[in-house]
């Protein structure tokens, strides 16, 4: 696997990330870590509070380390988790938990051998759409896809599917907005 400079990791959460999938990779702890930073992003954005004291630069780093310290042990994570976080915290990168978690759960799917797809759409897909979308990808990119789906109502319909640094956005919104563009133009 390629940890240089490229995209994902070229940024101070892609470096952690990095990091914390080496060292998980060599105690072969990367499905227990992978299971936590699942888990910690779907706590950011069922908490939007969570996610807003952690970018949050009225908040010290001491207090950020305690919240994840606490919410880490309430939600039993692995230790390599616990001290990433930890780490993260105290060098004043707890607003970036989330890319962090990201770029790792991308790394551990990749070292499978799974890209990851992710996918916004106005409403919920059906388990039936997700497979044919995954299916879909599959045939474009020649590997498995794991698909992560997210519901952003403002989209109005269509859908947006971010796979590594591409981006397909078919979304109404984008083509009403391309339109309100043309016309000024015009």
């Amino acid at each position: 696997m390629n940890t240089g400079e490229d995209g994902m990791t070229a940024n101070a959460a892609g470096r952690y990330a990095t990091a914390l999938f080496q060292l998980a990779k060599t105690s072969k702890a990367v499905e227990a870590v992978e299971a936590d930073l699942s888990a910690l992003l779907t706590m950011l954005d069922a908490s939007p509070e969570l996610a807003e004291v952690m970018a949050s630069p009225l908040h010290g780093a001491d207090v950020k380390e305690g919240v994840l310290g606490k919410l880490s042990k309430k939600a039993k994570f692995n230790s390599l988790t616990s001290n990433a976080l930890g780490v993260a915290a105290v060098n004043g990168r707890a607003g970036e938990i989330g890319s962090l978690a990201s770029s790792f759960l991308a790394m551990a799917a990749a070292d499978r051998g799974v890209i990851a797809a992710d996918v916004a759409s106005a409403a919920a897909l059906t388990k039936k759409q997700v497979e044919a979308l995954a299916a879909s990808l599959k045939g474009a990119f020649g590997h498995d896809v794991e698909v992560r789906t997210e519901v952003r109502p403002e989209l109005m319909g269509g859908l947006i599917v971010k796979v590594g640094s591409r981006m397909f956005d078919s979304s109404l919104r984008t083509k009403l907005d391309g339109m309100k563009n043309a016309m000024k133009e015009a």
